[in-house]
């Protein structure tokens, strides 16, 4: 089964635009084409830019999170890959839930890795227009 894994930047664009592309991979989630996780992490990174930027947008990414499998990193873990800080726990916590893709619109920090799962222990990182192309239907 795939198990995409959604940073925050996706969970943010799926708050805020519910006719979207991260809205429908997430519908699609729900309706059984995949399994959606996310972490504690990411959801309070998307919360807080939410709430600075839409904060009328919240109560939708809200209601979204139930559809999702919320997943931690391993405690004390390293990361396997070269990343800032700050996108660490997102990696972790990735891995953590076994994802076969970690979809993000990070271009600067994670843009190295796209497409480049023998970089990423396996998991395949792409935007979520990119994974939608190579999984139509």
């Amino acid at each position: 089964m795939t198990r995409v894994f959604l940073d925050a930047n996706v969970l943010f664009t799926a708050g805020h635009n519910s006719a979207g592309k991260a809205a429908l991979l997430i519908e699609l989630g729900r309706q059984g084409r995949w399994t959606v996780l996310t972490s504690a992490y990411a959801i309070e990174e998307a919360r807080h830019n939410l709430q600075l930027k839409y904060p009328d947008a919240v109560p939708g990414m809200n209601r979204l999170l139930p559809t999702m499998r919320i997943v931690a990193p391993g405690p004390g873990q390293e990361c396997p890959v070269r990343l800032p800080e700050k996108d660490r726990p997102i990696f972790l916590a990735a891995l953590a839930g076994e994802a076969t893709h970690l979809l993000t619109g990070d271009w600067k920090d994670f843009g190295a890795m796209m497409e480049k799962p023998d970089k990423t222990c396996g998991i395949i990182v792409q935007t979520v227009a990119r994974f939608l192309a190579s999984h139509p239907g």
